[in-house]
């Protein structure tokens, strides 16, 4: 992983905004949305009130996400991803152009963040879900298996055939960090082709990942509250959205607890383990997938060496919240966005 360069340290300077006191609070104007449910959540459209036919453009697009999902899906035995996580090692599988995309962006990606992001850590995730069930902690030779039986490093794709090779037995694959932002990309391509291209809208996949178009009430973008991770009833700030697409991973919602200990639902795919530590990250990219999957990637690594790592994605934009030592302030790092784009809700950030 590349250190900071000197000649990055403008683009690394941690900013923390300001407080809405200095600043009028941006906020959304009057919109029309509509909804479908896919891949366990809904996927949503909004655009400004009186815009029927841009949000039937946006209704067209999100129509391709549960044809994503009856292919990319881990949950349903038929699908294309389930056939080729029950493929034999060494023999090779010729795939859609669809899912051979998914696989070279979450190869790439993998590589690029050291393994912090891996598709094909499905063993881990389905151990870990079991022992939740069962109310326990796995046994550390649970663990050894589950990482052996992972690494994207062990499925090799050939681009001109469109065939993808397994060179491990037991691997899985699971898009759970990056097919609802590959779904979000794919549809507004749709939408963004169609006959009547709206100039302005927002959709989301779940509300955890997200992409804007144009602007809003008069803003440069569109405005999206950030969850406060510790005070899950509040929101920590606003994020102007200038067409980008935004995706916040974090674990204050999904955990269980076992022995006296707390379990986040964000594994480590290198240890098996949960991680510690960290409480969100958000991530702006232009890219929905990419933002899906270095949220879930920084949030693996840590303060200081996902800012390390930013500096191989220098496109993009990071929030990162740590726990607090005490107290309900958090002391985000943020990276690579403007100032004029980031407003804090008074009272619960502490700024330095």
């Amino acid at each position: 992983m590349n250190q900071m360069a000197g000649s990055e340290k403008s683009r690394r300077d941690l900013l923390l905004g300001s407080v809405v006191g200095q600043r009028d609070l941006p906020v959304a104007g009057p919109t029309l949305r509509l909804s479908i449910h896919s891949m366990a959540c809904d996927f949503g459209a909004a655009v400004s009130a009186g815009e029927t036919a841009e949000l039937l453009s946006c209704g067209h697009g999100l129509e391709i996400v549960p044809e994503i999902e009856s292919w990319l899906s881990s949950y349903q035995s038929e699908s294309e991803l389930s056939q080729l996580n029950t493929l034999s090692v060494g023999c090779k599988l010729s795939i859609s152009d669809g899912l051979f995309r998914v696989l070279q962006l979450s190869k790439e990606l993998s590589e690029r963040t050291d393994g912090a992001f891996d598709m094909a850590s499905g063993a881990q995730n389905r151990l870990w879900k079991q022992c939740r069930a069962e109310q326990r902690i796995p046994a550390e030779n649970e663990i050894q298996y589950a990482v052996a039986a992972s690494g994207m490093q062990h499925i090799q794709l050939e681009e001109d055939s469109r065939t993808v090779t397994v060179k491990k037995g037991s691997l899985s694959l699971d898009p759970g960090a990056i097919g609802k932002g590959f779904a979000l990309d794919r549809a507004v391509e749709i939408i963004e082709l169609g006959d009547i291209p709206p100039k302005s809208f927002l959709i989301h996949g779940g509300r955890s990942s997200l992409m804007a178009r144009g602007k809003h009430n008069g803003l440069t973008g569109w405005p999206v509250g950030l969850g406060n991770p510790l005070l899950t009833n509040r929101r920590l700030g606003t994020v102007i959205l200038r067409n980008q697409a935004m995706s916040t991973s974090g674990s204050n919602i999904q955990f269980f607890r076992c022995e006296g200990r707390r379990f986040g639902h964000i594994l480590d795919p290198r240890t098996g383990w949960p991680v510690e530590g960290m409480l969100s990250v958000t991530v702006l990219a232009e890219s929905a997938a990419v933002a899906d999957a270095l949220s879930t990637a920084f949030f693996v690594l840590g303060v200081e060496k996902a800012v390390q790592c930013c500096d191989n994605f220098p496109e993009i934009g990071v929030i990162l919240v740590p726990f607090p030592d005490s107290g309900a302030r958090v002391h985000p790092v943020v990276v690579g966005i403007s100032p004029d784009q980031l407003y804090w809700d008074e009272g619960l950030v502490a700024l330095s």
